[in-house]
C-alpha cells in the first residue's frame, strides 16, 4: 500500500519536515494543538504517552515539553493558538471532531501564509476549541468557605453528604442552606450535574460510555446513562451526536 505522504517529498522542503517526521522535546510559550491529517502520531507529553490516530487532535497547554514521532507517510500540523485558548486540563485529548477536521482541511488547502490569513485561521479553530472546553451545566461554585471546599470535593468523591460535612465540620442542613441561597441548586442536583459534567467532558473526548461512568463516579454505565436522561434529557450517544451537529453546522 502506497504512503500517504511519500518519504521523498517529506523532507523536500527542510523546514516542514518537522510535519512529516516528527521532532524531538521542546515546548511553546502559547497553547498549542496537534492534529493529525493523515497517518498517526506518538507525542511523549511530560512524561505521559498520547496516540493519536488519522484525524484525531490534542490540545496542550502553554510551556509543555513534548516531543513527537509520526508513522511513514503522515502528516502533523501543530498551530499555536491565543494565550487565553487555554485547555481545560494541561492534556486534553480531543478524539475526531469533524469540525476541526473541517478547518484543518481548510488550513491545507489555503496554506495562508500572512500574519492576517494565519489569524482567520486560528480564529476559526479557537472558535472550535471553545465549543469543546465549556461545562455542559453551568454551576455556579458556593462563596461560603465550607460550602467551596465541599462543592470542589463532592464531585469526585463517594463520601455522602453527611460525611462530607462532618469533615469539614459543619451539619447537613447548613450545607444543604449555603447550596441552594448562593448556586440557586439544591446539593443533591449539584453534584448529579458536576458528576455530569466530568463524564460529559470524557465523552466528548472520546471515551466510551463505561470509562466516562467511572471517571464521574458512577459503578455503572446505567447508571450514568439514567442520569443524563433524567438531568439532560439525552444518552451518551446523543451527547457526541449532538455536539458534533453543532459543530459542523
Amino acid at each position: 500500500m502506497a504512503e500517504r505522504v511519500p518519504s521523498r517529498l517529506a523532507t523536500l522542503v527542510p523546514d516542514a519536515a518537522p510535519k512529516f517526521l516528527g521532532h524531538g522535546t521542546h515546548s511553546h510559550h502559547l497553547p498549542h494543538l496537534i492534529y493529525v491529517a493523515a497517518g498517526s502520531a506518538t507525542l511523549d507529553v511530560a512524561g505521559e504517552q498520547v496516540l493519536l490516530a488519522d484525524q484525531e487532535a490534542v490540545w496542550l497547554a502553554a510551556d509543555l515539553p513534548h516531543s513527537a514521532r509520526y508513522s511513514p507517510g503522515s502528516l502533523v500540523l501543530g498551530p499555536l493558538l491565543s494565550p487565553t485558548t487555554t485547555p481545560p486540563e494541561p492534556v486534553h485529548r480531543l478524539g475526531s471532531v469533524p469540525a476541526l477536521t473541517a478547518v484543518m482541511t481548510g488550513v491545507l488547502g489555503a496554506a495562508p501564509s500572512t500574519a492576517e490569513q494565519v489569524a482567520v485561521f486560528r480564529e476559526a479553530i479557537e472558535e472550535v476549541l471553545a465549543g469543546l472546553s465549556g461545562p455542559y451545566f453551568a454551576l455556579p461554585m458556593p462563596r461560603h468557605p465550607v460550602a467551596a471546599a465541599i462543592a470542589v470535593e463532592a464531585p469526585l468523591s463517594a463520601r455522602p453528604l453527611d460525611e462530607l460535612a462532618d469533615r469539614h465540620g459543619t451539619s447537613v442542613r447548613h450545607v444543604q442552606r449555603l447550596f441552594v441561597s448562593e448556586t440557586g441548586t439544591p446539593f443533591r442536583q449539584w453534584r448529579v450535574r458536576a458528576r455530569l459534567n466530568v463524564a460529559i467532558d470524557r465523552l466528548r473526548a472520546g471515551s466510551s460510555v463505561r470509562r466516562a461512568a467511572l471517571a464521574a463516579g458512577y459503578e455503572t454505565a446505567s447508571g450514568l446513562q439514567k442520569a443524563l436522561r433524567r438531568e439532560a434529557g439525552v444518552d451518551a450517544e446523543s451527547i457526541r451526536s449532538v455536539r458534533r451537529t453543532r459543530l459542523t453546522s
